[in-house]
């Protein structure tokens, strides 16, 4: 009988149009970064919750990037991201309103390269 694997984490790998501005982006959304090398940045929130930033910029590559961040109180997220002004901050970051959905509600962040973040939460 085969021993079943215990996952530790799943991490993806991102682009950044401006590597440096995209750092600070994600510190100003509270992601801890670890410096792995000059063109790479490990951003994480907990042990489990995190992805990697690259400084290398593929347009259709970024273009077509999104992410998917479960939270448990969504209004209470949307509010504390709107009171950091990031699109205020950040002139290529767009954040939506809250939308309903049939599985859940969500809402929508374009970081400064274009990356499409859905951040939402699940009805039980």
């Amino acid at each position: 009988m085969e021993k079943k694997q215990n996952y530790k984490s799943l991490r993806t790998f991102i682009g950044a149009k401006n590597f440096n501005e995209s750092r600070s982006f994600y510190k100003d959304l509270d992601f801890i970064e670890i410096e792995l090398s000059n063109n790479m940045s490990y951003f994480r929130v907990d042990d489990k919750l995190g992805f990697y930033l690259q400084k290398a910029y593929v347009k259709d590559w970024v273009d077509n990037s999104m992410l998917f961040l479960e939270v448990e109180n969504i209004e209470e997220y949307l509010a504390k991201i709107k009171s950091k002004n990031l699109t205020e901050k950040y002139t290529r970051v767009k954040l939506s309103e809250i939308v309903e959905n049939d599985w859940g509600k969500e809402f929508f962040l374009h970081d400064p390269s274009g990356i499409l973040w859905h951040i939402g939460c699940f009805y039980n």
